[in-house]
């Protein structure tokens, strides 16, 4: 449970990051934050590892077939500098699916909680930023591209080594342009053993809210967009 001077903390975070996607979503674009993008199919191979983490969908092997988006946050065109995006939409085998978001960062024990910029999506080692709840504890998951179809999946806890449990191959390279169809969000769709901490919850929620809101409607394509 968190303390009051925690609550507080987290609660002024997640303003500043509604502050920081408004800027952004003054913008008119149909999707403010990652409009530039592209969508794919994949395959993402679960290996398991050695040391578990408690969490069963890292800890069990299998196969899955998952929808891939890669993006870029401020929209720029490349070659410039941008942070860069992976999406996962995950099947969970009850006719439901889980979000996993990832953003350039790096791997190091402070790096892997700060965002950078990079010409390349395959430049830099992403991670999901915040950490799902496990019995292993706070858990960071990352993403690092062999090659542009080729990603290696690991999780760690907190500031610890790194566990690779994963392999993702996209069935094509995905082209670089607008694309509004879908939302992720790890948030409200998780994946087997991933819990959401609530301080997690309370930071994403004011900025996911914004986004949301300054989207303008997509034209009618006769297929369901995710809210």
């Amino acid at each position: 449970m968190l303390t009051p001077a925690a609550r507080a903390v987290t609660s002024a975070a997640g303003q500043v990051l509604r502050a920081a996607t408004r800027l952004v979503a003054a913008r008119p674009a149909a999707k403010p934050l990652h409009p530039r993008g592209g969508t794919v199919p994949g395959t993402l191979h679960r290996f398991g590892a050695e040391d578990r983490s408690g969490a069963e969908w890292l800890d069990l092997p299998g196969d899955d077939r998952v929808l891939v988006r890669q993006s870029r946050a401020v929209g720029l065109p490349a070659p410039a500098p941008d942070v860069h995006g992976l999406a996962l939409r995950v099947p969970t085998g009850d006719g439901g699916y889980g979000d996993l978001l990832f953003a350039s960062t790096g791997l190091g024990r402070l790096s892997r909680f700060l965002l950078t910029c990079a010409r390349s999506p395959y430049a830099r080692p992403l991670t999901t930023l915040l950490p799902y709840r496990t019995p292993a504890g706070p858990v960071l998951l990352s993403s690092v591209f062999h090659d542009e179809t080729t990603v290696l999946l690991s999780w760690a806890v907190g500031v610890g080594p790194w566990h690779p449990f994963a392999e993702l191959r996209l069935d094509v390279d995905p082209a670089d342009e607008p694309d509004t169809t879908l939302s992720f969000d790890p948030v409200r769709s998780t994946l087997p053993g991933l819990a959401t901490y609530d301080w997690v919850r309370r930071l994403r929620a004011p900025a996911y809210a914004t986004a949301r809101r300054s989207r303008r409607p997509a034209p009618c394509s006769g297929r369901r967009t995710d809210a």
